[in-house]
């Protein structure tokens, strides 16, 4: 007979609130939470010893619905040499993520049905989370993008400034069709292209080609991210249509979202990315191209801008944008070294450091990194701690003492297939404990689970 879980003691934080409960899992479900304050709790006190439960006591560490990252590169197939399916959401796991959307600029390109179907089948003997996969967009591929099936597909996305892979869709028509016809969630990467082309040829012309990476915020500069925003933000207002903005990283883009609504009744939403809130402009100096990013990390003043908008309303979701290269890749000149940099193991300890610093509630993060999420994609019965939902959970402490410990990231704790952290050195607070997927314990203290595998995500659409 299989046994029912127990996850005891446990310090819940989930829709808003903090309390102390007992958490049984039945199967892959969440079957009862039960509050320490509830008149249940000392009957089921009384009688719990009797039921066929497998126990863990989690003395009062942290309990969360797992973070749901809706923005990673896992680079498989075709540039596995930067992380793989396998390597890369084993590494998310280990950083609390139990679900991830994965995105299409892979070698091929997602770009049919067919291809979106080889990917799934691909997670399915790989994955250690819970997955889904973007259909990539293009210039030409709109009879594809009508084929998606709503159930079963998280999104398209839509490059519309070019990044890794090439993928851009600068054709207006073909933008059009997208955003009026798209069967399901449009997600973009906003950058203009034609104004990074002219910052381009300006500063080359300025300095030649061998520019410090501390001009990449000048050339993928705030006008191109809030002109190409904009313009997205327009055609989904004219067509209805269901929009999410990724990784916005300036504070003029703020302005062209809403927070008088619920994140439930947006049609169109944003995100930022856990590194546009952690480093600005001042840390290239330090860090060089290993926090080149597109959109380009920018100015002290835009990170706390976007830091102030998490804790409202207006910034809807935090990712991570993992998207791994090799360390030599990363380290070459600053127009041959990609954009792009490992995340997800890293994410939530740097969610939960903002909140040792005083700059976001948990109940704030577990809303952008959890629920959120779950809303916006309408997931079905993931994100929450609710009874009848997925088991994805995430265990965590947090020390904020006077004299609270440490753990420090670096290369014998990282564990990305290329082996380095754009956040190697930096010391936190919070530690992952254990990463509950589907009512099974995947990782464990250090220790994975090595035969789980996640599964396919489903979508209440």
């Amino acid at each position: 007979m299989e046994k029912n879980i127990l996850l005891s003691n446990a310090k819940v934080i989930n829709e808003g609130q903090i309390f102390a409960a007992e958490v049984i899992i039945e199967g892959d479900l969440i079957k009862d939470i039960i509050p320490h304050d509830s008149k249940d709790y000392q009957e089921f006190r009384n009688h719990a010893m009797k039921d066929n439960m497998e126990v863990h006591d989690l003395n009062f560490k942290y309990l969360m619905p797992g973070m749901i990252d809706d923005q990673v590169h896992f680079r498989d197939p075709g540039l596995t040499h930067k992380g793989d399916m396998k390597t890369e959401s084993k590494a998310a796991v280990a950083g609390g993520i139990t679900s991830f959307f994965e995105m299409p600029n892979t070698h091929p390109r997602t770009l049919t049905i067919d291809l979106l179907e080889e990917k799934f089948d691909n997670a399915k003997s790989k994955a250690y989370a819970n997955y889904s996969f973007y259909m990539g967009t293009s210039n030409e591929n709109i009879d594809e993008i009508v084929k998606i099936n709503p159930e079963k597909v998280c999104g398209v996305k839509i490059f519309m400034g070019a990044s890794t892979g090439n993928m851009l869709v600068d054709d207006d028509e073909a933008l059009a069709n997208i955003f009026e016809k798209s069967p399901v969630l449009i997600a973009t990467h906003c950058e203009d292209e034609e104004i990074i082309n002219r910052n381009t040829r300006i500063f080359k012309e300025r300095h030649g080609e061998d520019l410090s990476v501390d001009y990449h915020p000048l050339i993928r500069s705030h006008e191109a991210c809030y002109k190409s925003s904009e313009k997205a933000v327009a055609l989904a207002q004219k067509y209805n249509s269901k929009l999410h903005v990724l990784h916005l990283s300036t504070a003029d883009e703020l302005k062209l979202f809403r927070n008088d609504i619920s994140t439930r009744e947006k049609r169109i939403t944003c995100e930022v990315c856990c590194h546009h809130i952690w480093f600005s402009d001042e840390d290239y100096e330090k860090r060089g191209s290993l926090i080149k990013w597109n959109p380009a990390v920018k100015t002290k003043g835009d990170r706390d801008a976007l830091q102030k908008a998490l804790r409202g309303n207006l910034i809807d979701i935090v990712a991570t944008d993992h998207a791994p290269h090799t360390l030599d890749e990363k380290q070459n000149t600053y127009f041959k070294c990609p954009a792009g940099a490992p995340m997800v193991q890293h994410a939530l300890n740097v969610m939960f450091e903002l909140h040792y610093q005083g700059k976001i509630s948990l109940e704030h993060i577990i809303e952008k990194v959890a629920h959120a999420p779950a809303t916006v994609f309408q997931i079905e019965k993931r994100g929450f701690i609710r009874k009848g939902y997925k088991a994805d959970l995430t265990v965590f402490s947090l020390d904020t003492s006077e004299r609270a410990e440490t753990w420090t990231v670096d290369k014998s704790n990282i564990l990305y297939k290329c082996n380095w952290a754009p956040v190697e050195g930096y010391s936190f607070h919070s530690k992952i404990h254990k990463t509950i997927i589907n009512g099974q314990l995947v990782f464990n203290e250090g220790k994975f689970d090595e035969d789980f595998r996640g599964e396919r995500i489903s979508f209440s659409r």
